[in-house]
């Protein structure tokens, strides 16, 4: 009856000390406690512009602001005859008086994402969401919407569309990448009462991953 008794004790105390050593132990010089580390990771989208660096010969400043909006770009003083030097770049009119004089700058944007399900259809898209009040100035952008060539002439730019989104990157363009693009106004040579002073157009930058 006395070695059933010891057998018993020896049990309990086996048991006792199994249940307690993943945080303490007794007569041991090693306790190896675990924790369970939880994060809930989100999917993140960020696209940024800042002023040009690319070969053009004056690049605007690109500033941002406080929100609403979130950059500004001021070109200056412009004018139809291409008189004006501006804060950037110009293009004069091919013939004053009848074609438009382009006052323009390149500029970076850069798209970033992360722990996306999809990125192989992703882009980045421009319009003009709020334009001139005014119709003899309009926002003018690369001709080729996805170049990075700085432009000469008139014909390298188009008018930035109003309605649809147009691409400024091709499809699939990879986070991080930092695209030179080319934005500027082209000022109509017409006349009417409210034709001339200060101008602001909204132009909406949109990331799409996908």
């Amino acid at each position: 009856m006395k070695k059933a008794l010891v057998v018993v004790a020896a049990l309990v105390l086996a048991t006792s000390v199994g249940a307690f050593a993943a945080t303490s132990a007794t007569n041991a010089a090693t306790v190896a406690p675990t924790l369970n580390v939880t994060a809930t990771v989100q999917s993140a989208v960020s696209l940024t512009l800042s002023a040009g660096t690319s070969a053009a010969s004056v690049h605007c400043a690109l500033t941002p602001g406080a929100g609403s909006p979130d950059y500004t770009m001021d070109f200056g003083t412009v004018d139809a005859l291409g008189i004006n030097a501006s804060n950037c770049n110009k293009i004069a009119p091919a013939t004053p008086g009848t074609s438009n004089a382009i006052y323009w700058s390149d500029y970076t944007v850069t798209p970033v994402y992360t722990s996306q399900a999809a990125t192989s259809n992703t882009t980045v898209t421009a319009q003009v969401t709020t334009d001139f009040a005014t119709s003899n100035i309009f926002v003018v952008r690369s001709a080729t919407a996805t170049s990075s060539t700085v432009p000469t002439v008139d014909t390298d730019f188009a008018a930035l569309s109003t309605g649809s989104a147009d691409a400024i990157s091709a499809t699939g363009v990879a986070s991080g990448t930092a695209l030179t693009r080319f934005l500027g106004v082209a000022v109509k040579p017409t006349n009417g009462a409210t034709d001339a002073g200060a101008k602001t157009a909204t132009v909406t930058f949109t990331l799409t991953v996908n």
